[in-house]
């Protein structure tokens, strides 16, 4: 073989790699996924964004929530009996209040029980559709997140607020105009987490603890952990399946060309007894 063709060999093998290595995470994952719902015998929808890399250009693009992934989701729900319970996986940074509160709306129409898994995080819209669960199974430093609506990247509390507190003659027309969208926003925010979270609890109850989530009490990026979503109300355990974990695993963030990353060994790490001499 000359050195042209171990030339051809290598580049067929390396171009060949990403491809077989892809397949081989799917296959993984569905057979994860399958002894997920045969042991609870329930529907496993995951919704599990990561950073992504460009192939050709490498710069990183944000996943989240959109209408393609509610489509998805009301999809698999459609071809769920009624009475067969369903586990959500949620790893999420947020995205459109429109996907969010359609997932939402379908988890909480649904008749099985609904419980829904928060490895790491589910911030703004994914904590919107876990307030439709029947039960939230966080870890110890899970985190969900506030859920006030953002106009052009900036909170809709704030922009009302500057609105408000200027004289009316400093404040420009643009600003009123995001003003008056972010009070529609906020109502509108506010009106779908106190009807999903109504399931749950006393409607006052509900309304009070919305409004706390959507006007802008925290910033947007404001981590509420696990003891603190339980102290708000909501229905919240620590007793994350391991499998569940596992499954997590074989979603992993794709590897950065430059460095800067986290790295540990892959097993469990138990401390060793010492023995006297």
């Amino acid at each position: 073989m000359d050195i042209m063709q171990l030339f051809w060999l290598f580049f067929i093998i390396s171009a060949l790699q990403p491809v077989l290595q892809r397949r081989y995470l799917e296959a993984m994952r569905a057979r994860k996924i399958a002894q997920i719902e045969k042991k609870r015998g329930s529907r496993v929808i995951l919704l599990i964004h990561r950073q992504e890399t460009m192939n050709l250009l490498g710069f990183p693009v944000m996943r989240y929530i959109d209408v393609n992934d509610s489509e998805e989701v009301l999809r698999a729900i459609q071809m769920t009996d009624d009475d067969v319970p369903l586990d959500i996986v949620l790893h999420t940074p947020g995205g459109l209040v429109l996907a969010a509160t359609q997932i939402a709306r379908a988890i909480q129409g649904h008749k099985g029980k609904v419980t829904v898994f928060v490895p790491h995080y589910a911030m703004s819209g994914g904590t919107l559709i876990a307030l439709a669960a029947d039960e939230i199974v966080m870890c110890r430093h899970s985190m969900l997140g506030p859920i006030d609506p953002q106009l052009g990247g900036m909170p809709a509390a704030s922009i009302i607020k500057v609105a408000e507190e200027k004289p009316i003659a400093e404040v420009d027309d643009q600003t009123l105009v995001m003003a008056d969208v972010g009070r529609k926003a906020i109502a509108q925010v506010e009106a779908v987490a106190t009807e999903l979270l109504a399931k749950h609890m006393e409607r006052q109850h509900a309304r009070a603890l919305a409004e706390k989530l959507a006007t802008g009490v925290w910033t947007h990026d404001y981590p509420i952990s696990a003891d603190e979503a339980r102290d708000l109300g909501l229905p919240v355990n620590t007793e994350m399946p391991t499998e569940i974990l596992e499954l997590m695993t074989l979603y992993p963030q794709p590897v950065r060309r430059q460095g800067g990353g986290v790295e540990y060994l892959p097993v469990p790490r138990q401390r060793e007894a010492h023995h006297p001499a």
